[in-house]
């Protein structure tokens, strides 16, 4: 018996006991490959010493200081750190513990930004079909997932959605990938014009779409036409990087890989890696001056927000992956892994299509890779294969409703960057494993 609320009710799970590198071990004494971070949060596996010392050392120091009356050292440090790391004017750090909660501040700044210029006709939010920004109804309501919207839609704000930047589903046989990603990014021209660009205020996307839609990239130039759309028009861009960032993709931010800038960008899993809960929004110093100047007050916050022992961690995360070296050891290893991928589902008759950056990596399942035919919902094929996975040993990030919340069925696979040859080997032999059980040739 017991008294948690699970998030699946029909059934308890397996108790996590320690970890052990990339390995969770539960209390029965069973080893778990976690090839997905969890959800693409445990970039140093699940044991490193020295992050868990630093956050040791800040309990000892002092765990908790509310940040309505006090500063404190990790997080100033951890604020310069990403300030001095990211690209453009993000020079400006606002803490939280998670990513929804960095979404809602994100919305909530470029909200106040346009009040303290004196543009308070800016309220719109456009963001994208087939995209997840957060569970809290902020985020909920500007994200594109239907499965999880849907129950909660009497509750939710009203948002534009766009297509997003799906090439395997949406580019047409005539034209090439850079034509496809203009007319796709053309669409938020269409909709800023159709809203009345003086009411729209920001412009949301993921660069590397996450759990949603399985590890889809943006096309060669799509972000850079993006970029011009909501600077020609006025709106702030915010670039939702919560799952494919802090390395993930083999750039600390997945966004330097298309050589775009956003207004507002917002981090989190990656960040602490699991061993604390924490987020953030990194900001154009103008946004941040827009308030200091104006009202000085930024009407927000959370009462963790830039938890001493939570900025720690997170510093500490980061500063391993700069003195292992682990962007470099994502970007070989996340070609190995994907070619070995490719290599044991590439003529696989239910693999339509790999996918991904880095260590963020996604395989869509089809009925028939000719016709891209998607698999019947009713056999939840998802959550087969990762009961499948499960029993061999093997953590990996399935789901469905790939194509339009209800059709199509991918796997999300996202290791800690610390993986090897080893590793790879073990992460596709089983995940081959699993599908075949699934789906048998």
């Amino acid at each position: 018996m017991t008294h948690v609320f699970h998030r699946q009710t029909k059934a308890v799970p397996p108790t996590a006991k320690r970890g052990d590198g990339v390995y969770v071990v539960d209390a029965a004494g069973k080893r778990y490959l976690d090839a997905s971070g969890g959800a693409a949060v445990s970039c140093l596996g699940h044991s490193d010493v020295r992050v868990i010392n630093a956050v040791k050392a800040q309990l000892d120091a002092i765990p908790y200081a509310h940040t309505g009356f006090f500063t404190n050292q990790p997080m100033e440090q951890l604020a310069d750190f990403l300030a001095e790391a990211a690209p453009g004017n993000l020079d400006m750090v606002y803490f939280v513990s998670g990513g929804s909660e960095g979404v809602e501040a994100a919305l909530k700044m470029a909200r106040q930004y346009y009040l303290e210029i004196g543009q308070p006709q800016r309220h719109r939010i456009i963001a994208r079909r087939q995209s997840y920004h957060g569970n809290t109804l902020g985020a909920l309501a500007i994200g594109g997932n239907e499965w999880r919207r849907e129950q909660f839609h009497p509750m939710l704000i009203d948002a534009t959605h766009v297509a997003p930047c799906y090439e395997y589903r949406d580019r047409r046989d005539d034209e090439t990938v850079e034509e496809y990603g203009i007319r796709v990014a053309d669409e938020l021209d269409a909709a800023i014009r159709a809203a009345g660009p003086e009411t729209v205020a920001a412009f949301v996307c993921e660069p590397v779409v996450g759990a949603t839609a399985g590890a889809v990239p943006a096309v060669p130039g799509y972000l850079k036409r993006v970029r011009e759309i909501c600077d020609r028009h006025g709106v702030l861009l915010i670039f939702d990087e919560v799952m494919c960032g802090m390395g993930r993709t083999g750039h600390l931010f997945a966004c330097q890989e298309d050589g775009v800038t956003p207004d507002l960008l917002v981090i989190a899993k990656g960040l602490g890696a699991g061993y604390q809960p924490i987020g953030a929004v990194l900001l154009d110093g103008r946004i941040y001056a827009a308030i200091r100047d104006g009202s000085g007050f930024f009407q927000h916050g959370h009462t963790y927000m830039g938890h001493p022992a939570a900025c720690a961690a997170g510093l500490a995360v980061q500063k391993v992956i700069q003195e292992d070296n682990l962007l470099e050891n994502v970007r070989t290893q996340g070609a190995a892994l994907r070619h070995a991928l490719e290599t044991r589902f590439g003529n696989n008759p239910y693999v339509g299509d790999i996918r991904g950056r880095g260590l963020f990596l996604g395989l869509e399942l089809v009925a028939d890779r000719g016709s891209k035919e998607p698999l019947d919902p009713a056999r939840k094929v998802n959550a087969a294969i990762k009961r499948e996975a499960m029993a061999r040993g093997l953590m990996v990030y399935p789901m469905g409703g790939t194509i339009d919340g209800r059709r199509g069925d991918h796997v999300l696979v996202a290791p800690p960057f610390i993986i090897n040859q080893g590793h790879i080997t073990e992460i596709v032999e089983k995940l081959g494993d699993s599908i075949d059980a699934v789906l048998p040739a």
